[in-house]
């Protein structure tokens, strides 16, 4: 069986990616954080390992910010147009990327397994009623599926200092 390959790229055309298989997690973020650099309500993010990650084409620039643990937040932009493509996020540092589901060539497939921080959500923004939503997070073990719970585990055990 072949796995699923999705393609995208940012706002210029220049700068392509693919990700090979199926996310570990896809969240839909209304953290202030998300808000302040998307300029946006929120972000979409499906998480992989960063092996499943290829860059195609154009080249990219890396932008640090903190995140709301106060660790690096590096967001990884084309360095023509700065479209933001995906993330590297404390945790799990370059070994895991969230990938912006807006600059897939079709996100029609992509579903978040849950609303984080939907507590910091503006007033009017409403929320799916089949999505589980939380204040602020959750526990990955009480929502994923096993095989992807796995992987992220596995990931887990691979960022975790010597």
């Amino acid at each position: 069986m072949t796995e699923m390959i999705r393609e995208g790229g940012c706002a210029c055309g220049l700068t392509r990616f693919r990700v090979s298989g199926d996310p570990i997690f896809v969240n839909h973020c209304h953290c202030k954080q998300c808000q302040r650099q998307t300029g946006s309500t929120s972000a979409v993010n499906m998480f992989y390992e960063t092996e499943r990650l290829s860059l195609r084409s154009g080249e990219t620039s890396r932008h640090v910010v903190k995140a709301g643990s106060g660790g690096d937040h590096v967001i990884v932009r084309c360095a023509e147009c700065g479209t933001a493509l995906w993330s590297h996020y404390p945790r799990l540092g370059e070994l895991g990327a969230g990938v912006r589901v807006g600059t897939l060539d079709d996100p029609s497939g992509i579903r978040p397994d849950a609303v984080v921080f939907a507590s910091e959500r503006m007033a009017w923004v409403g929320l799916p009623d089949d999505v589980p939503a939380f204040e602020a997070y959750y526990n990955p073990a009480d929502l994923l599926p096993p095989e992807r719970f796995v992987r992220l585990k596995a990931l887990a055990e691979k960022a975790r200092p010597a």
